[in-house]
């Protein structure tokens, strides 16, 4: 879900981080969606050199990928001839790179320093390879750092699946749909269209290498078919060559591994303020147990487990072991666990419940804020309900005055928090009913887009700040510290960017739980 006003924050970050060329080169892929080489060079205005060190800089730092389109049957020869390298722009990895704070906390609590260390410079660089990670981690120090010594803080990192090798450089992508529509049986069964696949998913599927190469730093994972054995020589000849091609191999860090980690904690937090801390120390064993074998982020269940497995995770934890199997059972009966999600004596969490009843109260929280308590208790009871309302029946059922209940309602609408139908009924005198409701996934769409108009304005405020006081920046750090204007101006600034600084990183808290949870 990429809003106006997503698209307008993403550019602005590429224009903070990388500058004004670059950002044209991102706006224009997203105005026009994916882009060969000489329609970006027409459509910006730049020259092929400025086009082309733009999309090296987008490439390098993960937020575009290349792809080869397949030509299609119907092609000519002049048409299949022709270079097909087109440049596709990826929202969500420039989005991240606000959260990058939250990978190394993540790394940092997880790991060790050396490993937040060596993510601090994949994200700072974007792609390394092993060579370039030695030769960062050598800046500055007497002697050279050991590569072995940088390979095993980077296998840490593989093991943990928080860093990955990086995509093909131009995957051959299909880029025609052809509409999928599966009928049940019988004649008059009604068709099932399913949802049709982005090509952003079709690249991104074919470009990230299998499990297996993906987290191995094995640079040849060839095996011997025929069974032939190879001499010494030759064996350690191929273990040169392949010591020489893991020195080559680009890495970088896993965005979606990190968005998984930060989103179990947000369920798990989210279940501790509900219920209690036993209950969610069986919520994060029961993820941690799981996490490797999850095929997605957005987990709509957890995958199935015993309760004998359950139990050995939970026993783990401090808390866990203060815990009889009762108390577990208890607690995943709190999370949902009802018996027709208990399959084969397997417990499945219904996660995206835990999910949608966080994004509810978010929601719930912005119209209390906004509109006052009678709006939000209207609000509440359409949202709960799902179904159209009257205007006299929601006021008698959130005890609202008639004169206000429309007013606030209006207001709600307007705003594009309630969707609205007009019936006429007729009888002894034709009246106009109002009927309400909450459309939820329109309503998260305009929440959403808020959220990112937010972030904008917060980031501009921030630029602004650090632009109108640049002149601080420059003076000596012992002057600063001197009694004085120049001290109180100094410190009315950190606190600017620490206020600013906090609501922007709780905001991006919350523009995860609508857009990556």
């Amino acid at each position: 879900m990429v809003t106006q006003f997503g698209i307008k924050f993403a550019v602005h970050l590429i224009t903070n981080h990388f500058g004004n060329l670059v950002a044209k080169v991102c706006e224009n892929l997203f105005s026009h969606g994916s882009l060969t080489l000489d329609q970006l060079v027409r459509y910006s205005e730049l020259t092929k050199d400025q086009v082309k060190n733009s999309l090296l800089v987008l490439v390098q730092h993960n937020c575009c990928q290349a792809f080869v389109s397949a030509p299609e049957d119907d092609d000519d020869d002049a048409d299949r001839l022709r270079v097909r390298t087109q440049y596709l722009v990826l929202f969500d990895n420039i989005i991240h790179r606000l959260r990058f704070p939250k990978f190394l906390e993540t790394v940092s609590r997880k790991l060790d320093e050396e490993c937040v260390e060596l993510l601090d410079g994949l994200l700072r660089d974007g792609r390394l390879t092993l060579k370039q990670m030695v030769d960062r981690a050598s800046q500055g120090k007497e002697n050279a750092v050991d590569t072995k010594v940088v390979r095993e803080i980077l296998s840490k990192l593989l093991t943990a699946r928080l860093v990955e090798r990086c995509p093909a450089p131009e995957p051959v992508v299909s880029t025609s749909f052809k509409e999928t529509t599966t009928r049940k049986r019988g004649a008059k069964s009604a068709k099932i269209f399913e949802a049709p696949e982005t090509l952003e998913q079709r690249v991104l599927e074919a470009a990230v290498p299998g499990n297996a190469l993906r987290f191995s730093f094995t640079a040849d994972m060839r095996s011997n078919v025929d069974g032939e054995t190879n001499s010494d020589d030759d064996q350690i000849t191929s273990v040169e060559e392949n010591d020489a091609k893991e020195e080559e191999i680009l890495w970088r860090a896993n965005f979606e591994e990190f968005i998984r980690h930060i989103r179990h904690k947000a369920l798990i937090e989210n279940i501790r303020t509900q219920h209690d801390d036993g209950t969610a120390t069986v919520l994060s064993a029961v993820l941690e147990a799981t996490k490797t074998v999850e095929k997605k982020v957005k987990m709509e269940n957890s995958v199935p487990l015993s309760l004998d497995t359950i139990t050995a995770e939970v026993m783990k934890t401090d808390t866990g072991r203060t815990m009889t199997i009762d108390r577990i059972r208890a607690s995943l009966s709190q999370l949902g666990c009802s018996q027709r999600m208990i399959v084969d004596d397997a417990y499945s969490i219904d996660l995206k419940k835990i999910i949608e009843r966080a994004q509810n109260e978010e929601v719930e929280s912005i119209v209390l804020k906004r509109y006052g308590r009678d709006a939000y208790r209207m609000f509440r009871l359409l949202s709960k309900d799902c179904c159209f309302h009257d205007t006299d029946q929601i006021a008698a059922s959130t005890l609202v005055e008639k004169k206000e209940a429309p007013k606030l309602l209006y207001r709600l609408w307007k705003d594009n928090y309630l969707y609205m139908e007009k019936v006429i009924a007729t009888g002894v005198k034709q009246t106009t009913i109002l009927m309400w409701k909450v459309n939820k996934p329109l309503v998260w769409e305009h929440v959403l887009d808020e959220m990112y108009h937010a972030a904008l304005n917060l980031s501009l405020r921030m630029a602004f700040e650090q632009e109108k006081d640049e002149e601080l920046l420059n003076v000596p750090k012992d002057k600063l510290k001197e009694p004085g204007p120049l001290q109180k101006k100094y410190k009315r600034l950190l606190n600017v960017w620490l206020l600013l600084g906090s609501s922007l990183m709780k905001l991006d808290e919350a523009l995860m739980l609508f857009h990556d949870f």
